[in-house]
């Protein structure tokens, strides 16, 4: 249930709505926005989809067995979590004039939270996931530690690559794309040789992650003008932009088709071209209904193409389950 708090009659802005967490636990609450859930729930995907890729293998060597108990798997979980929020908070430390602009409900744009808490959440997730990763494993370790680095590059002075529009969209495509799914892949199996089926989906996660990174900033552009965060949506247009992330995905769902045809080992090939081809239809026709010249309706498909990134990890460890 949620409850309508409005102004007085005198001011004719629009009511503002609470949900019970929100009333109830706002410190959680406030968490769970420090934390940006979209990226939340696409890092525990990527980790369960990881898992159950390997656990799908026929035959695993004997170290990679006690990787894949339960118990490891939600500490890995945990892990990931720690440093995807360390990530995530850094930025919203080093981005709270431009947040105010762009994105105002965060907590440290807003207030929720002070500089002082986001600080103390940044390092203590940092530290956890440095020292927990080091208690996992040399595989997670490297995992953790290389997106730590660079997730730092990407938002702290002096280096501060999210400047640069190439420099940024390589930060977040070789994170999600290429060492979270191959280092997830070599923890849980222990170095097992990496397959032809984890080389496709980490293909396929580079690519559409540079999608979601070149488009990331089309609702954002105002803010980012105003501090001189040079993005490819003020250098090219958002017509532009929005159009090559569209093809860059189309290519991303046709190659796995085409994957599927040429004969991808060890994933039921039916399915994996049945599912990418309703899903590149449902991105084509969400895409029709995208104004462009609404903030809300640009950031509605954005995280509607989230949501398609999502979906991968799972049709992906069931197209393997299935094999």
């Amino acid at each position: 249930m949620s409850r309508i708090v409005s102004k007085p009659a005198s001011f004719s802005a629009k009511p503002v709505q609470t949900s019970w967490l929100q009333r109830r636990f706002p410190w959680f609450y406030a968490f769970w926005k420090f934390s940006r859930a979209h990226t939340v729930v696409g890092t525990t995907l990527s980790v369960f989809g990881l898992y159950f890729i390997v656990l799908a293998r026929p035959s695993l060597t004997a170290p990679a067995s006690s990787f894949l108990s339960l118990p490891s798997l939600f500490l890995t979980l945990f892990t990931c979590l720690c440093g995807n929020i360390y990530i995530v908070g850094l930025n919203q430390l080093e981005d709270v004039g431009i947040d105010r602009i762009n994105k105002p409900h965060l907590p440290l744009a807003s207030g929720e939270f002070s500089r002082q808490e986001g600080r103390l959440i940044v390092w203590v997730t940092g530290i956890l996931a440095i020292a927990l990763s080091l208690l996992q494993g040399p595989y997670l370790l490297a995992m953790v530690s290389s997106s730590l680095l660079i997730g730092t590059a990407y938002s702290l002075p002096p280096i501060r690559l999210k400047r640069f529009p190439f420099w940024a969209s390589l930060c977040i495509f070789t994170v999600r794309g290429v060492i979270v799914n191959l280092g997830l892949f070599l923890h849980f199996s222990q170095g097992e040789t990496i397959p032809p089926n984890v080389w496709a989906l980490t293909l396929f996660v580079l690519v559409f992650t540079f999608a979601i990174a070149i488009f990331k900033d089309m609702p954002d552009a105002e803010g980012d003008r105003q501090y001189n965060i040079s993005t490819l949506t003020l250098k090219l247009g958002q017509k532009r932009v929005f159009d090559l992330s569209r093809w860059v995905l189309t290519v991303c769902y046709a190659g796995m088709v085409l994957a599927g045809i040429l004969g991808l080992p060890d994933v039921h090939i039916p399915f994996l071209i049945t599912t990418h081809l309703v899903a590149l239809s449902l991105l084509w026709l969400r895409s029709f209904s995208a104004n462009l010249k609404n903030k809300d309706s640009i950031s509605r498909f954005y995280q509607f193409i989230w949501k398609l990134f999502f979906l991968e990890y799972i049709l992906f460890a069931i197209s393997c389950w299935f094999y």
